[in-house]
């Protein structure tokens, strides 16, 4: 079967154009000419592997900082490093491994914040196809869904498929987005299996459309399925913004690190709890489920682990064209900073 890309409708208006989720910072998007005032982009606002985005303006620790945050929302991770290589933002709350493809392509972007250790993604596979599909080794002829191309679960389903013997153009990529249009394409039989995260994976099981294959959500699991720890959730920007507005970059460093130690000290439910109340899509118990299932993969002081990068370019290296022409020459250290992260926890 050739490879090829069925695109799911998104949500209404989701796809049109970001949407602003914070009144405060500066009235229109664009890269800063300095000052305390930033603007992020979030490659899906209310997935839980980025909740600490909207949990540190809930906690008020940007303003506690002195920095105004404009948070921003796109579909994927891979949108939303198109705004920030276009300079319409000033950062992204996306995977670190867009560090490391935007390398290959002479771009200098950097993690400045390293906000969880493991993608915090889940293989499920639909109730209607898992007794043909078992693991990876069974992707051959299947219908895979992605959040879009391009994205990190397209190049993590790449390696998944690979790693286990599955030429990417033996299976068929979807873009089945998250949430109810992954749902939906799990009980039409739209995809046969795809990788997701939280609260889409509890609704998926809730609803009996289907199960975990493979889950990355712990430490153990994504051992088991990459063969190391895969660090993603980040806040990346441009190497030249971190350079000329470095104190700016430490109040919001400072800021999410605080906001990674509250993960840690705090219950789901209190989580939950400080979460806007529309995330839980009017179940506030699956929500809580969904955020204890996830809760163990962000770090608690935002520090890159030590292992990650590695693993990362292994991974992209495998497949991506780009990486994989320039892999010997990719220089991991320029890929993330714990600079920020430091001298937040000497405060």
């Amino acid at each position: 079967m050739n490879r090829k890309t069925k695109a799911v409708a998104a949500v209404a208006g989701v796809l049109v154009a970001a949407t602003s989720l914070t009144a405060c910072g500066r009235s229109s998007a664009g890269n800063a000419s300095g000052g305390d005032e930033v603007t992020i982009m979030v490659g899906g606002i209310d997935k839980v592997i980025y909740l600490p985005a909207m949990l540190t303006q809930e906690l008020g620790y940007f303003k506690d900082e002195g920095v105004k945050v404009k948070l921003m929302t796109e579909p994927s991770g891979a949108s939303a490093e198109t705004e920030l290589v276009a300079h319409q933002v000033d950062g992204v709350v996306g995977f670190y491994d867009h560090t490391v493809t935007l390398q290959a392509q002479d771009k200098c972007i950097e993690s400045v914040v390293q906000l969880a250790k493991v993608p915090g993604e889940v293989e499920m596979v639909s109730t209607k196809a898992a007794g043909s599909l078992k693991s990876p080794a069974d992707f051959t002829g299947k219908k895979l869904g992605v959040t879009s191309p391009g994205s990190s679960t397209d190049y993590l389903t790449q390696y998944l498929a690979t790693k286990n013997g599955v030429d990417t153009k033996d299976y068929a990529t979807v873009t089945a987005g998250a949430g109810s249009t992954f749902l939906s394409s799990m009980q039409n039989g739209g995809i046969d299996a795809g990788m997701t995260t939280d609260p889409t994976v509890e609704q998926v099981i809730q609803r009996g459309a289907g199960k975990v294959l493979l889950d990355m959500r712990t430490v153990d699991g994504t051992q088991q399925a990459l063969g190391g720890l895969y660090p993603a959730s980040s806040l990346y920007m441009d190497c030249g913004y971190v350079e000329k507005n470095s104190e700016t970059v430490q109040k919001v460093a400072t800021a999410f690190v605080k906001t990674l130690g509250w993960i840690g000290s705090h219950s789901a439910a209190d989580i939950a709890a400080k979460m806007p109340k529309d995330y839980a899509g009017g179940d506030m118990d699956l929500y809580t489920k969904a955020i204890a299932a996830s809760k163990q993969m962000f770090t608690t002081d935002g520090v890159m682990p030590d292992s990650g990068p590695r693993t990362v370019l292994d991974v992209l290296g495998t497949f991506n064209d780009q990486v994989k022409a320039k892999k010997d020459d990719i220089d991991l250290s320029k890929t993330y900073t714990t600079k920020f992260v430091d001298a937040a926890k000497s405060q």
